[in-house]
């Protein structure tokens, strides 16, 4: 059994076309990265997203982890009520998309497709492609499930694989709504984001209070923290809201979500003067987060190591009655 390595899993992913709606190509490769892994099931749900299982032995982390990516990035699409037309789905101006046509950087169609046509480049220091967001999330989910199953490690979680999160959260809506992984798992978002409020490229993953639409589940963030600590993994905890992620739409389908994410550098192929570029993310981001994965769905993170803050304010209590006690004459 050929065990394939980052680098590898990465190449297969992000030389993919894709498109909301037309996440087929990045989903076959998904299947066929881990048709052979030991450990893992993976199923197609009713809507197309991939739903996929490492359980090995008895053993779980604490919470129950359900890792997410989507599989689709901003693209055109043939038009399905007018074959001949194209149109550009996802989050970047016509202004923008229609310069780059001009300039002669869109690639030829593929189907019912057709994407920026940058090249994919990989070394050390730097992962550079058409999209990385959020292929390289789906790729750091595959990399973490082949590099547990290595190690034969025992646990227990699950990850989505998702479509059209462009225009809107629509996979991980549906998913959501037939929830099929218990009342108790906890939902985390794998994306690679837009660095802001003090995050910078090559700091580390960021761990994300929130994003521009909500914030996310305090216990959830707080594990995230505590498990970098333990293990010496450098991150950085901010609020992302220069966009939103699925985190915010399993949390309004009432599933209990928290984000993480690689540092994005020309989100959704747009430079700082909106020139469409390539994406990219840093090696050290994405190995770190990697590794922060692994620890964090292979550890049983009871009560996190630190004192709720239910727990710390009644212990301040009691340390405190006395004085609570002399001075209640004054609020008479």
């Amino acid at each position: 059994m050929a065990v394939p390595n980052l680098t590898n899993i990465l190449k297969r992913i992000l030389k993919q076309p894709t498109a909301p709606f037309h996440e087929y190509h990045v989903r076959n490769e998904i299947l066929a990265l881990l048709k052979d892994c030991p450990h893992v099931k993976i199923k197609q749900d009713k809507f197309g997203n991939l739903l996929a299982t490492y359980k090995n032995g008895k053993n779980k982390s604490e919470p129950t982890w359900v890792l997410g990516a989507h599989m689709d990035h901003p693209g055109f699409v043939r038009n399905p009520e007018a074959k001949n037309d194209w149109t550009f789905l996802g989050g970047v101006a016509k202004p923008e998309v229609e310069a780059g046509i001009k300039k002669g950087l869109r690639g030829k169609p593929v189907g019912d497709i057709a994407t920026w046509k940058f090249p994919v480049k990989i070394d050390f220091e730097k992962i550079e492609a058409n999209a990385c967001d959020d292929l390289v999330g789906c790729a750091i989910i595959i990399a973490t499930f082949w590099e547990l199953a290595t190690l034969n490690l025992s646990t227990t979680f699950h990850a989505t694989f998702t479509r059209a999160e462009e225009v809107g959260f629509l996979g991980a809506w549906q998913v959501a709504q037939k929830w099929p992984f218990g009342k108790d798992a906890v939902f985390l978002s794998i994306e690679t984001s837009r660095p802001v409020n003090g995050a910078v490229m090559g700091g580390g993953p960021i761990v994300r209070v929130g994003d521009r639409l909500s914030i996310f589940d305090n216990e959830g963030t707080a594990i995230l923290m505590t498990t970098a600590k333990e293990q010496g993994i450098r991150v950085q905890r901010c609020l992302l809201d220069a966009g939103a992620c699925e985190a915010t739409a399993m949390q309004a389908a009432g599933i209990r979500s928290a984000g993480v994410s690689v540092p994005l550098g020309h989100y959704h192929n747009l430079d700082e003067k909106k020139n469409i570029v390539p994406e990219y993310v840093m090696m050290s981001d994405t190995r770190a987060l990697i590794d922060l994965l692994k620890a964090l769905v292979a550890t049983k993170h009871e009560g996190i190591g630190e004192r709720s803050i239910r727990e710390r304010v009644e212990m301040r209590m009691e340390e405190y009655a006395p004085f609570i006690k002399a001075s209640k004459k004054h609020f008479k």
